[in-house]
């Protein structure tokens, strides 16, 4: 029977054992948590389905206007941090007309409710990055990085946030 894995394992665990070694000590102190919210000390204001829906769509305009439309932005729930990604992206197809058309549809989990609007930002990218990309491949992080420059920085600090979370070092909204 294997452990269960640590906090830094789930969220960190594709980062090299190095920059681990930087985190733990931390962790250890109790500092984690008091570090990320002095760096994201605000929370952002996007907190209805239209408002994310108005939001997704302001950046898609402004950086993406030849990517396929999005006719649906939401909230979800159900979207689980370890088991699903932090969002997702669809396509569903219908039969109308005897063509086939899809819808595209971003869901963003509910726990970016009350994050940093860096992290929000983050993730609405991934999204919309995948409107282009389906694969997380070189070409992927490359547009990723196009619309926010700081992306993996977001990313990385996102994944901290949550293992601060996770052991009380921030308190989950």
């Amino acid at each position: 029977m294997t452990a269960p894995l640590t906090p830094l394992q789930r969220y960190l665990g594709g980062y090299p054992p190095n920059l681990l070694a930087q985190v733990q000590p931390l962790i250890d102190a109790g500092k984690l948590g008091e570090n990320l919210l002095k760096r994201y000390p605000e929370r952002h204001g996007v907190q209805s389905d239209k408002a994310l829906y108005d939001h997704v769509m302001a950046l898609k305009q402004a950086r993406m206007r030849s990517s396929e439309p999005v006719s649906k932005v939401a909230y979800d729930n159900k979207l689980k941090v370890i088991q699903h990604a932090l969002g997702t992206h669809t396509a569903v197809s219908r039969v109308q007309g005897g063509k086939l058309k899809a819808k595209r549809e971003i869901r963003v989990a509910s726990l970016f409710k009350a994050m940093p609007p860096e992290f929000l930002q983050m993730i609405v990218v991934h999204e919309l990055a995948h409107l282009k990309e389906k694969d997380h491949d070189k070409a992927f992080y490359q547009l990723c990085c196009h619309l926010e420059p700081r992306y993996h920085q977001y990313e990385f600090d996102l994944r901290l946030w949550l293992v601060a979370q996770d052991i009380g070092q921030i308190q989950a909204a």
